[in-house]
C-alpha cells in the first residue's frame, strides 16, 4: 500500500493532534493578490507578452509600465528572447510587473572544479536532487569566488543563474558561503516544543520543484518519514515534522502570509547557517526552501535568493 498523500496526511495530522486541518493558500487578508504565472515565451512587445503555459494553454498577459525583467542581466522585457521559459509575478491575474527569464538556482556542496578561464563546478545537492554540473562564466567568477572564499571541494556552494542551451551557467551568489565544511553544521539551541510561536530566519527558494507546484521543503522531517539519512540537520532550532504538514510562512519584507505544504525533504537547506539581509537583518539558519511559485506569490525575488521570514503552523 502506498504512501497517503500530502493532503491526506495534512488531514490525518490535525486529527491526531486535536486541530483542525489549515487550507493552503495566500491569507486573504494580504491585500491584492500576486500570481506566479510560468510558460514559454511566444511573442513579446513592449506592453503585451504571449506564452504557452506547462498545460499547453495560450495566455496573454499586460505588461504593466513599471515591469522589469531579469535574464541573467536586467533586462527590459520587450528583450527576452522568444523560447525563453518564464516565471513572471502578476497583479490582477493579467498584469506582469516582474519576468525572470530562464532563471535557476543551483544549491549543493562542491564536488570538484576545473577549468582555468570558464569554471565548471560539480555539485552533490543532496540524496533527493543528485548530481548537477554548473558553469561560471569568467566574466561572472569575480563576484562568485567573493562571496564564496572556500571554493574547494566539501563547502557549500549557492548561486542564481540562468539555463542556456541545456547548461546552468552561474551568474550572481545568492548568498555568502557559510565558513565551514558541508559536513560540520553548528550545533543547533534548544528546539522549540513546537511552532505555536513563530520561529524567525531566511526563507529561500529552489527550481527542483515541479513546475507550478505550490509547496515547501523543510530541514527537520522525521528521517523515517522521508527515507532521507541527511533529514533532520539545522542550525536553527526547528521542531520535526512530517511531510504533509502545513507551514505559515510570513515574509516580513513584503508582510504577506500563505499556508504553504511541506512537499519535500530540505536536508540541504537545513546545511546553511547563513543569514538573509533584504529589509532587515534576519537570525542564521534556513527555515524553510519555498517552491518558486510559492516564494513569487508571497513577494519574494527570485534573483535576490531569500526573504526575512517568520514560520509558524498552518
Amino acid at each position: 500500500m502506498g504512501y497517503p498523500s500530502v493532503e491526506r496526511r495534512r488531514v490525518l495530522a490535525a486529527a491526531a493532534l486535536g486541530r483542525e486541518s489549515g487550507v493552503p493558500g495566500a491569507d486573504p487578508d494580504n491585500g491584492e493578490p500576486l500570481r506566479a504565472v510560468a510558460g514559454e515565451i511566444k511573442d513579446v512587445s513592449p506592453h503585451l507578452i504571449i506564452i504557452e503555459t506547462p498545460d499547453g494553454t495560450e495566455e496573454r498577459l499586460v505588461i504593466a509600465p513599471w515591469a522589469t525583467a531579469w535574464h541573467g542581466k536586467d533586462a527590459a522585457p520587450a528583450d527576452l528572447p522568444a523560447g525563453s521559459m518564464v516565471i513572471m509575478r502578476t497583479r490582477d491575474g493579467r498584469v506582469v510587473e516582474r519576468i525572470w527569464a530562464d532563471t535557476t538556482r543551483i544549491t549543493g556542496t562542491i564536488l570538484s572544479i576545473s577549468g582555468r578561464r570558464d569554471l565548471t563546478v560539480e555539485l552533490d545537492c543532496g540524496p533527493h536532487r543528485g548530481h548537477r554540473t554548473v558553469v561560471i562564466p569568467y566574466r561572472a567568477s569575480g563576484r562568485l569566488q567573493v562571496r564564496h572564499p572556500k571554493f574547494e571541494p566539501g563547502y557549500l556552494f549557492d548561486a542564481i543563474g540562468i539555463r542556456q542551451e541545456g547548461t546552468s551557467l552561474a551568474m550572481l551568489p545568492a548568498t555568502s558561503q557559510p565558513p565551514y565544511p558541508a559536513r560540520a553544521v553548528p550545533t543547533p539551541p534548544p528546539a522549540y516544543a513546537g511552532l505555536q510561536s513563530r520561529i524567525s530566519g531566511p526563507a529561500t527558494w529552489s527550481d527542483t520543484f515541479d513546475q507550478e507546484e505550490r509547496g515547501a521543503a523543510y530541514p527537520m522531517l522525521e528521517r523515517s518519514d522521508t527515507g532521507c539519512p541527511d533529514a533532520g540537520v539545522s542550525c536553527t532550532g526547528l521542531p520535526y515534522l512530517a511531510v504533509g504538514s502545513l507551514l505559515q510562512v510570513r515574509n516580513l519584507c513584503s508582510q504577506r502570509n500563505a499556508n504553504v505544504p511541506v512537499v519535500a525533504c530540505g536536508c540541504v537547506a537545513g546545511r546553511f547557517c547563513d543569514r538573509c539581509v533584504e529589509c532587515d537583518t534576519s537570525p542564521r539558519g534556513r527555515v524553510v526552501e519555498l517552491s518558486p511559485f510559492s516564494y513569487v506569490e508571497l513577494g519574494g525575488d527570485l534573483v535576490k535568493g531569500c526573504f526575512n521570514a517568520q514560520i509558524g503552523l498552518g
